[in-house]
Formats: structure tokens, sequence, C-alpha cells
């Protein structure tokens, strides 16, 4: 868990990008307003309305700029640890989409380009192998029945985790 600092100017200069990367991704309403930091592939920042804090990495090569996959905190709702992922492709309503961290797989509810845990206890279980696993992937069928897997580095994701939850405390 390392988290990259702003030591010298090739490094500011990909974190910039990293983030503005991320920010293009969100809808223009949602865009983040504070960066809590960059930890290795993974980010956290803090938006004032509605407030909300959260990690979130992009997928490794190969997927859309606007795939993501979120660890979310909405302090008003009473929402902690909250999964979302914005999948690469757009899945049918019925669609099975198989996460899996490590060596545990979890079944996500899913619907167009989006899939979220079924439940808090299942959050609380992807969080827990969030964790210790240093790799995800997220499967699934697409609309057009072509199957696709969108993979993620979980290098920081604890600590991005752990400092949206500060943020929003």
């Amino acid at each position: 868990m390392t988290r990259l600092a702003f030591t010298g100017a090739p490094t500011c200069i990909l974190t910039c990008i990293f983030i503005g990367a991320l920010t293009a991704i969100l809808p223009a309403p949602a865009a983040a307003k504070d960066s809590l930091g960059v930890y290795g592939d993974w980010a956290a920042f803090r938006d004032a309305d509605p407030a909300r804090c959260y990690a979130i990495a992009q997928p490794q090569r190969g997927s859309d700029s606007a795939s993501f996959a979120s660890i979310a905190n909405w302090p008003d709702q009473g929402i902690r640890t909250q999964l979302h992922i914005r999948l690469s492709r757009g899945v049918a309503d019925d669609a099975q989409v198989t996460l899996t961290i490590g060596t545990q797989r979890f079944e996500l509810t899913a619907k167009g380009r989006d899939a979220w845990a079924r439940d808090t206890q299942m959050d609380a279980a992807v969080i827990a192998a969030l964790r210790s696993a240093t790799r995800m992937s997220v499967s699934a069928r697409a609309a057009n029945g072509a199957r696709f897997t969108d993979r993620y580095a979980l290098s920081g994701v604890a600590t991005a985790i752990d400092a949206a939850l500060v943020g929003c405390a």
C-alpha cells in the first residue's frame, strides 16, 4: 500500500492525468470536487453536494474510459462502503455478472452497464476480500451475447477506501 507522493514533475503529471481521467468519466454534476489522494491504482474523492466520498479505479488496459469500480460512502443516507461497477459493456437485464476478487466469487446485480452488490452483507464481504487481494475482475455476457471481462489491479485499494471513509466521517 504505497501512497503516490507528489515528489517530482513526472509523478505530478501522471497523477494529474489520472485524476483528470477519473473526473472526466463521471457525469458533469457528479464530478469530484476534492481529491483525497491517489494510492497506487486507486484514488479517493469527496463531493459536497450531494455529500459523498469514494474510492475509484479504472480497469486495466483494453476497456473504455467510462468504465470504473468504486466504493462509495453517502453519509446523509447512512451508506458506507457501497460497491458500484460501471461495466465496459451493457448486459441484458437477466445477465449473470461475476465479480472475482482473489479466489472469492460474488454474483452481482446488474442493469445496463451498472452492477452492484446484492445487499449490505455482500458489500461488506467484497470490502473484506478487496483488502487482502491483488487482482479483481468482473465477467459477464454482453447484451450482444459476447463474453467480456474487466480487470482491475488492487494496489492502493485499502488505503483509498480508508481515505474515503475518513473523508466523510
